[in-house]
């Protein structure tokens, strides 16, 4: 655990830990981050996919082995904050823009500006979406995120780029769905649409026995075929989004007639 030095209101020093082994994996995952910015810039749009995936991985182990090893702390919180907006923010959108948005501009001065506005778009909604996240914690329902989290927006964005990039389907070509993933990415980010977290679930500890089958069955399918699975995977997520959002309201629209319905019956 590394020291610094703070000074309190009373002049006195002291100290404060930082706890290496959580830090460490954040910073894997903003050097992840920073490598898929520079792989694109090189044109390695695959290694840039999948350093955004590595990415994903590292923040997904800090934060657990912060609470398994009992070293969470307000400085890894806001490090983690910080990672995430590089790695799935700022890393995704200028991937994306290198990989096709960029091209635009040979069409027309318009679409090129159109190309940036949607990169930065992606990158302001995935700041505002952690942000967001941040202000609710502690009081918001763990079992649900509202609008999709920043590593699976990430995730929808690079596994297009890395299924695509495969096919040699780059640039301009490459636009027509490029631009509409980016945006419809950053709107669901900032959306009110409730996603599952995958936490929270009703045995606490313990979730169902179905979902370690499919777990083992997506493993299985990313050894066959990894870009287009993750892309189905993270599609599917996507869109379960919406159908969650609406299956609730109709649900609580028709609870709330059944009331009134039997309201109406006490009284007559």
């Amino acid at each position: 655990m590394a020291s610094t030095e703070n000074t309190d209101d009373n002049g006195t020093r002291r100290r404060r830990g930082i706890y290496l082994l959580p830090n460490l994996l954040t910073t894997g995952a903003l050097f992840s981050g920073f490598y898929s910015i520079v792989a694109s810039m090189d044109g390695r749009f695959e290694a840039a996919a999948i350093a955004i995936f590595v990415a994903a991985l590292l923040d997904g182990l800090d934060g657990r082995v912060a609470r398994l090893t009992n070293t969470q702390s307000e400085f890894g919180v806001q490090y983690d904050s910080l990672s995430d907006l590089i790695a799935f923010g700022l890393a995704p959108a200028l991937v994306m823009y290198s990989y096709s948005l960029s091209s635009l501009k040979a069409e027309s001065a318009v679409l090129g500006k159109a190309g940036w506005l949607v990169a930065f778009l992606y990158a302001a909604c995935a700041a505002l979406r952690l942000a967001r996240f941040n202000t609710q914690a502690g009081v918001a329902d763990k079992r649900y995120f509202q609008g999709l989290a920043s590593p699976a927006a990430a995730g929808l964005m690079m596994s297009t780029v890395w299924t695509f990039s495969e096919f040699g389907i780059t640039g301009l070509s490459a636009a027509s769905f490029a631009l509409p993933v980016t945006l419809l990415s950053a709107l669901l980010m900032v959306s009110n649409v409730r996603y599952f977290s995958f936490k929270g679930w009703p045995g606490k500890d313990h979730v169902p026995f179905l979902w370690i089958f499919l777990f083992v069955v997506l493993l299985v399918l990313l050894t066959i075929d990894p870009p287009k699975v993750l892309l189905a995977a993270t599609a599917c997520y996507a869109l379960s989004g919406p159908i969650l959002t609406v299956w609730s309201r109709q649900r609580h629209r028709s609870r709330r007639n059944e009331r009134q319905r039997d309201a109406q019956n006490s009284d007559g």
